[in-house]
């Protein structure tokens, strides 16, 4: 799968974020190794400790079906500026992910840039 399908899937959920605090709506389309592609969107809650991100609810929804090998995520916010992934969705996608793992990050427009989460996660808190 291609990075612009990732992105148009990311924009697409996006509309099913629930976020009426921050009023910011991300969507996230992860990849996985078998070719799979879950998404996710931020569920925001008044208790804003219990606020889930796009990316972390497309890699729980992935692990849930017994998908752990993540090949690429996309993710997308309600922004002119490119939207990149937090510290902690960045190190629950290497959990599943590796070093080379593409972090595909748009703006509402579509306008992306690709990382791999070593670029985004340098000198990372790993298992090994």
């Amino acid at each position: 799968m291609d990075e612009k399908k990732l992105i148009e899937m990311a924009m697409d959920v996006r509309k099913n974020s629930y976020s009426p605090y921050s009023k910011f709506s991300v969507g996230a389309a992860l990849l996985t190794d078998s070719g799979k592609v879950y998404t996710g969107v931020n569920v925001e809650n008044v208790s804003f400790g219990a606020t889930n991100c796009a990316e972390r609810t497309a890699v729980f929804k992935a692990v849930s079906e017994g998908e752990l090998k993540i090949k690429a995520v996309a993710v997308c916010g309600d922004s002119e500026s490119i939207t990149l992934p937090c510290g902690i969705c960045r190190q629950v996608i290497l959990e599943f992910g590796d070093k080379d793992t593409k972090i595909i990050c748009a703006n509402k427009k579509g306008d992306y840039k690709v990382f791999t989460l070593e670029e985004l996660l340098p000198y990372a808190f790993t298992k090994f």
